[in-house]
């Protein structure tokens, strides 16, 4: 298998649980799988990670998925309206960087991070981040300690504003790193 291939995430996706029904592979990002299939129940992911979405265009509640099988989205992730676009994550190899910031627009308390934290307040007594700026590598935030709850996918770039894309109301407690576990 050459490079290139190792690094390629592929995921077959169905209408229907327990793998049911029309089936459509994927292996890049799909902004609106309605193109394809009318909803989306189950998924295999063969290789790689994703980040599903229950609403088109990568936006609303989001999932990480690495391989394996996922039969029924309704009783795992508590998504009603299936799975409606995703991202494949790319493998990331070196260093992990990002900076965290209680305010919107890089206000307030900053902090660099170069790995996981469990707890944002226990190691940086910071009640609130609001945004960050990813330099390298590919990051999740939890909405609670311990990489649980709601997720969101970060990929290298600023942040401004996590309320302006539609997070509003969520406070990130605890954020990790994507690493080999694809």
């Amino acid at each position: 298998m050459t490079t290139t291939g190792m690094n390629m995430g592929r995921a077959t996706f169905y209408e229907d649980r327990n793998f049911q029904g029309r089936s459509y592979e994927c292996s890049s990002d799909c902004p609106d799988m309605s193109s394809y299939m009318s909803r989306c129940q189950s998924c295999r992911v063969q290789s790689g990670c994703f980040m599903v979405y229950d609403r088109p265009n990568y936006m609303g509640n989001q999932y990480f998925m690495k391989r394996g099988e996922y039969s029924d989205y309704q009783s795992m992730m508590g998504m009603s309206d299936g799975i409606r676009s995703c991202r494949m994550i790319p493998m990331h190899r070196g260093n992990y960087k990002m900076r965290i910031y209680e305010r919107e627009n890089f206000g307030g308390q900053m902090h660099e991070m170069m790995d996981d934290c469990d707890s944002i307040m226990d190691r940086y007594r910071m009640s609130d981040c609001q945004s960050c700026n990813v330099m390298d590598g590919h990051w999740l935030m939890y909405e609670q300690p311990h990489f649980r709850g709601r997720m969101m996918y970060m990929r290298p770039g600023e942040y401004r504003s996590f309320r302006d894309m539609g997070m509003s109301g969520m406070r990130f407690m605890s954020i990790r790193r994507i690493t080999d576990m694809c």
